[in-house]
């Protein structure tokens, strides 16, 4: 956890991140307990989001969305017009303490909202509220590419409409703990999701995930996965739920995690959920956890990696990833800054040259 200042109070969040149905108490992975900063805004007047996104659930519960909108200076309300098509991304810094952000995207139009955290110090969020209209399609891509002195917290609750769109990349790429929940309801028929989170955690970093999709709407589709890499004394928690709710109808839903672990210090929980009130539906949940095999190692070694390079590969690969999906030229070099500290600088400037990825601010 980030140090905080000792003449800032603090604030305990008890039991955040929690799935829907906590049917893993014996595991005692069923939610995080943060410490937070809590400073004091009296007198302070800052604007609200209209009343409409208050009705949103958020990954992380209400106890995150109340202490995020009680802290934020402000909040900001982005309004994407019926019809068109959006190229500049909707960019929400969280890098310098919390932020409350609503996205309206009205029927027919398209929009992508990317969020980022970068830097070593103190506790940082974001509250990401979206509300996507008939037939409209969102993109959303998280990079939480922070120090190993940082706590992030990153609660995103998202509405889809009929016939709209959801695609979603996460990547945790650093903190020492980042605690990052995911909700979105398909409420309208044929709405899809698509979410893929991709994690690293190493040393004593602590990764807790909630991912929520709930299926309300008639053939609505939900493609959920996660893949990650621990290493060192990495703790990862993920809850992974797919409700499909009364009145969905003809939907599908499937969720699979992928762990690679590279140390047997390691600490891995999985709990995925698929929750039922409907006959005519189909759901589906996995996951595969497991390390390098020696035949793999064999193969590389023989090509002339060690194993720790050879293990290597699969961290760069993380960052491939988020560097080929980064929007901007300032996203673009949190990434990299964090590649740098995590693979070294020349591995970093193999992974911008393989790319063909200039580098430079905006």
């Amino acid at each position: 956890m980030a140090t905080q200042d000792v003449t800032t109070p603090e604030l305990t969040l008890n039991r955040v991140n929690t799935p829907p149905a906590q049917t893993w108490n014996y595991l005692r992975a069923n939610d995080i307990t943060l410490t937070v900063p809590q400073r004091s805004r009296k007198g302070d007047v800052y604007f609200a989001l209209p009343r409409l996104f208050d009705a949103i659930e958020c990954g992380m519960g209400e106890q995150v969305t109340q202490w995020v909108t009680s802290q934020a200076a402000d909040a900001r309300y982005v309004e994407v017009r019926a019809g068109e098509h959006r190229e500049e991304p909707i960019v929400i810094d969280a890098s310098a303490g919390t932020t409350d952000t609503g996205v309206m995207v009205r029927s027919g139009a398209s929009a992508t909202v990317a969020v980022y955290t970068q830097g070593n110090d103190d506790t940082t969020a974001a509250l990401v509220r979206i509300i996507a209209e008939r037939n409209a399609h969102v993109r959303v891509l998280e990079f939480i590419a922070a120090g190993s002195n940082r706590q992030h917290l990153e609660s995103v609750g998202i509405v889809a409409g009929r016939d709209a769109r959801v695609e979603v990349r996460q990547y945790l790429l650093g903190g020492s703990t980042s605690a990052c929940g995911f909700a979105c309801s398909l409420d309208g028929a044929r709405a899809r999701i698509e979410l893929v989170c991709r994690y690293l955690g190493q040393d004593e970093q602590t990764i807790d995930i909630n991912h929520v999709v709930r299926q309300r709407g008639t053939n609505t589709r939900a493609d959920v996965r996660e893949s990650g890499v621990l290493d060192g004394h990495a703790r990862k928690s993920l809850r992974a739920t797919i409700d499909l709710v009364h009145g969905s109808s003809g939907s599908e839903g499937a969720e699979l995690e992928n762990v690679l672990m590279l140390s047997d210090d390691v600490t891995n929980k999985t709990m995925p959920v698929i929750l039922c009130d409907e006959d005519d539906v189909a759901g589906n949940h996995g996951a595969t956890i497991g390390s390098v095999g020696p035949e793999q190692i064999q193969y590389l070694r023989d090509r002339g990696l060690s194993q720790k390079e050879a293990e290597g590969l699969y961290v760069r690969a993380i960052f491939d990833e988020a560097l080929i999906c980064a929007p901007t030229l300032t996203i673009r070099a949190a990434v990299l800054a964090r590649a740098q500290e995590v693979l070294g600088n020349e591995v970093a400037g193999d992974l911008i040259e393989g790319l063909g990825l200039g580098q430079g601010e905006e």
